[in-house]
């Protein structure tokens, strides 16, 4: 998508703070943290959001990804879905918090 701030962080045309990146997915900081540890996990693939989610095997790989970056950590997952229930960014993307929440 032209228009949408993750895919132009995907495509390197943004910056972002990247921790992470495969052949699937890229996982950098939220810029507005919620917790210590505030990481978003974002597919490579334009997908609006969890709705549009037809590929099992790319949410599978999602989820474990979230638990190899926080190591058996305590931890929480968030996927905002709409606008509604607070999604920002029309590109499916899910929050990974861990440690203190502010």
């Amino acid at each position: 998508m032209l228009d949408c701030i993750f895919c132009k962080i995907i495509n390197k045309e943004l910056k972002a703070d990247i921790v992470y990146e495969d052949q699937d997915f890229v996982v950098f900081k939220d810029i507005k943290p919620k917790a210590e540890t505030h990481l978003l996990i974002v597919p490579k693939k334009h997908i609006e959001s969890l709705n549009a989610l037809e590929d099992i095997d790319l949410a599978g790989k999602m989820l474990l990804l979230a638990k190899k970056m926080i190591k058996n950590q305590n931890y929480k997952i968030q996927i905002n879905t709409g606008k509604k229930a607070g999604q920002i960014i029309d590109h499916l993307h899910l929050h990974l918090l861990s440690g203190k929440m502010f």
